[in-house]
Formats: C-alpha cells, structure tokens, sequence
C-alpha cells in the first residue's frame, strides 16, 4: 500500500507541475476586467536594446519598440502578450501561428514586403559599418568583400553584408557580435546606427568604432503582421498614426534618442544614454543572480522532471515493444529509436514547436518542450531499459515460469526490480543530460535561466560572468541529481543478488 501510496503521490505532483506549466499559455485577463479585448502576441527579442530589452535584472521588457507597441494597443483597444526568442526565430514563429506581430525593428525590403504585411514606419535609422578600433581596413561597403561578418541570419543587415561580398557568421544579437569582433573572430558588423550607438553608451568600449555609413539609404521599420491579418495590421496603422499625431511618438522616441526617429526627417543628432547606465560586473551579477535563480525554478526544473517521468513511461512502452516477437510491435519501436537517436535534440524541438502547427496539431511553448524532451528521453532510455532487462539472468525467467507466474508477474516481481538496479548509472546520465538540454527550449519561445542570462549578457556586456553562474546553476542541480543516484542505488542494490 505505502509504495501504491507513494505512486499516487508522485502522479499527483506531476499532474499539478503540468497543470502549472499550461496556465501561463491561457489568455490573460485584461485589467479592467473587458473580456472583449482581443489578445495580440508580441515576438520579441528582448536582447536588442535599445528597442527590446529587460534592465537591471528587472523581469520586465522595457525599450523603445516595447513602449511603442503598448502604445499601438491602448489606441487599438488590444491585450499584449510578448512572446521572447532570437530574431531568427521571429519569422518562423509568426508564420506557423505562434505570434500574431513582430515588434523587433524589422527593416522593410521587398523580399519581406511580398511574405508579410508592414505598417506605416515608426523608426528611420541608417545603417552603419563597425569595425575593430585598430582596424583601418575597412572604411566602406566597398571594403567588405571577402571579409567576415557577424549578423543575425535573417535581419536586413545580413543581406547588405552579403550583396558587399562578405561571408556572414550567424549571431543572435548585437552584443554577441560586437563581442566576436573584439576578440578578433570576425571582421565587420553591419547594424542600425541606434543599436551601436546605444551599445557604445552602454558599456563604454573603445574596442569598437563606426568606420562609416552604408549608403544614403534611409531604413524603415515596422511592425510585421501575417498576410491573414489584415484587420490588425489596419488597426496599428491606424493607431500610429493617430499617436503620431497628438505627438505620442516624438515624446517615446525623443524619451530614448533625444530626437524624433519616428519621422524621416530628424532635427537634431541622436543621442543615446546606454540602457546599461555604466553598471559594474558586481552590480551585474547581484542584479541578475535571483532573475536566474527564479527561472531555473519556475522553468528548468519544472521541465526536467515532466520530461523525464514522461520518458521514462514511454521507454518503458518501446523497450517491451521492442524486445516482442511481433513484427507489428517491434518494428516501430525500431523506427521510433532509430530516429530519436539520429536527429539533433534542437531539430526535434523545431518540428514540435514550429512543423506540427502547420498539420493542426499546435501546443503552447512549454508543453512542446516538453513534448519534444520526453520523445527524446524515451528513445533513448528504451535501449537502457531493454539492456537492463535482458543483463538480468535467463534461468530467473525459467525457474518463474515454472512456478506458475504469468508474464505481468513475472517482470513486476523478479525481472523489473533488478533491471532498474543496472538501469540506475545510464539513466541518471540521461537525467544530467536532460538538465543541461532544458537550456535550448528559448529557441521554442520558452524564457528559461539561461535565456535570463543571455537576456542579462546582451545589455550589460557581461558574458563571461553571467555564463559561468549559468554553467555552476546547472553544475548544482546536477551535482544534487548525482548524489540522489548514489542513494537510490544503494537501496535497490537489495534485489542484486
């Protein structure tokens, strides 16, 4: 009865931790209580200040297209709900349903413009070429044939690198590259001249410098809709220009910039603060220690343990499907194994998160984590399953048969109580290793420590610090997993005779 007991338990918290983890995907409430307001999703990166980032370990999105877009949805009568992931991911995201807007500085091209619906333009910027302060290679687009540039995949900018004839190395943000380009890996940024004037106020580097201008060009940026959304998108355009209007985009712009980026003729020079406000490497750390702390909580933890009881139930399926004389059973097991084990973790979360929406199976974020955590569990906890039934020995099996006990029996009270001893060591490595993989669901639009800490690395400069307390959160949980391993093997080590 107590191990019964214990069982129900286990399903009880479980079963709360999953119910838990679904509340953040419902709709939230709107604060004076109007149930008619419609809920509009916001992709963000909020790794890319001054236009989307979160300050001083705060846990809240700040930054001029933040402001801008709350300002769009009090005129528009909308709830907003903001979504984070890298840039890249943006655009997938909003094609399979995920978000309805983008709200990240997108430049209007054409490319873009025949996929996806722009509003008016909220911010004019030009693009400029940053370089290695004690590089005077490069002064023009001209120069940039042959040489190497940090981008975000998808951005305007990287294209522009390319029409130069450089060779793109793929980023997530600004910080990140200007961090390469310091340390020699690559040989040239293209960007919007805010972003780099922001970071240079921001951490105050002399290791950088803007070498000049792309062209005469002035950029546009707007907010992205799907082409099925052409009511909202005229609901913002009408909104901005209503806030451009009674003068509510000069006053967030000339908040940040010091001048009217909202209109393409600027009056004055654009001057930035810094979104960092000088902040030291100790200040960094004792800002951002709790955000990450609560995240590894709220979201890691949280994930590994769904994800590996759920695996856990499905390798437990697969290795008894796998180890039976059918065909009709064992073949899939095969099938399911052999793919788990023969594609990259990242590439299942994708198809989950991004493929399965577009054949009507779509789940929130977290729930798709853990979907796809799970799969990836069990396919590889079946063979450690499997191989620990089969090291159990053969004669076991004969000698209960021959006393009578069915198969269900069998395995329940001689096989399975010694398989799970064996089975220990493996599948603790599959638990640490879960714990570590829970890193890479940001890419699913899911906030996790981790994406606290690069959230917190991107504003303040602070890579190296912000990653190492990362790297000694993860090094905890696993650490407290090891030795709960050693205590559990110790107590099953009565059924090894």
């Amino acid at each position: 009865m107590r191990a019964r007991d214990r069982t129900t338990g286990l399903l009880a918290v479980l079963f709360a931790l999953l119910l838990a983890a679904l509340v953040p995907a419902a709709t939230p409430a709107h604060a004076d209580g109007e149930a008619d307001r419609p809920v509009v999703r916001v992709g963000t990166e909020g790794t890319y200040p001054p236009f989307s980032y979160k300050p001083s370990g705060s846990g809240d999105l700040t930054g001029y297209d933040i402001d801008v877009i709350e300002a769009v949805a009090e005129e528009a009568g909308w709830d907003l709900r903001f979504e984070e992931g890298t840039f890249d991911a943006l655009f997938p995201a909003l094609d399979s349903n995920r978000i309805d807007v983008i709200a990240n500085q997108v430049t209007i091209n054409p490319e873009r413009e025949a996929r996806y619906l722009f509003t008016e333009p909220y911010t004019y910027s030009r693009g400029v070429i940053v370089t290695a302060a004690e590089n005077d290679d490069i002064t023009s687009l001209d120069d940039l044939d042959g040489q190497v540039a940090a981008q975000s995949e998808t951005s305007n900018w990287a294209q522009v690198a390319r029409d130069a004839g450089a060779e793109v190395q793929s980023v997530e943000g600004f910080a990140q590259a200007a961090e390469l380009l310091v340390q020699g890996r690559v040989d040239v940024i293209v960007n919007d001249n805010i972003a780099v004037l922001d970071y240079l106020a921001s951490t105050g580097s002399d290791d950088i410098k803007i070498v000049g201008e792309t062209d005469d060009e002035v950029s546009r940026q707007a907010f992205v809709f799907r082409q099925s959304d052409p009511d909202l998108q005229r609901a913002a355009d009408e909104a901005l220009a209503t806030l451009a209007e009674d003068g509510t985009l000069a006053e967030i712009s000339e908040g940040y910039f010091t001048t009217d980026v909202s209109v393409e003729e600027q009056d004055g020079e654009i001057a930035v603060e810094g979104s960092n406000s000088g902040r030291s490497t100790r200040e960094v750390i004792a800002d951002e220690v709790g955000p990450m702390l609560l995240e590894l909580v709220r979201t890691n933890i949280p994930l590994t343990i769904i994800s590996f009881a759920v695996g856990l139930l499905i390798a437990l399926a697969v290795a008894m499907a796998r180890m039976s004389s059918l065909l009709v059973l064992s073949l899939p097991a095969r099938i399911y194994i052999s793919i788990i084990r023969g594609t990259p973790l990242l590439v299942q979360l994708f198809i989950v998160f991004y493929g399965l929406p577009q054949v009507g199976i779509k789940l929130p974020g977290f729930l798709a984590a853990c979907l796809a955590l799970s799969l990836n569990v069990g396919g590889y906890a079946a063979e450690i399953i499997r191989g620990s039934i089969l090291s159990v020995p053969r004669g076991q099996f004969e000698a209960a048969t021959t006393i009578g006990m069915r198969y269900p029996q069998l395995m329940r009270r001689i096989v399975l109580p010694q398989a799970s001893r064996i089975a220990v060591p493996p599948l603790s490595n599959t638990l640490l290793s879960l714990v570590k993989d829970t890193s890479l669901v940001s890419v699913v639009l899911v906030t996790d420590m981790f994406r606290v800490a690069q959230n917190a690395a991107s504003v303040s400069g602070q890579f190296l610090p912000l990653y190492v307390i990362a790297a000694l959160y993860f090094w905890v949980v696993c650490f407290l997993l090891s030795l709960g391993q050693e205590r559990l093997e110790k107590k099953l080590g009565r059924y090894v005779a």
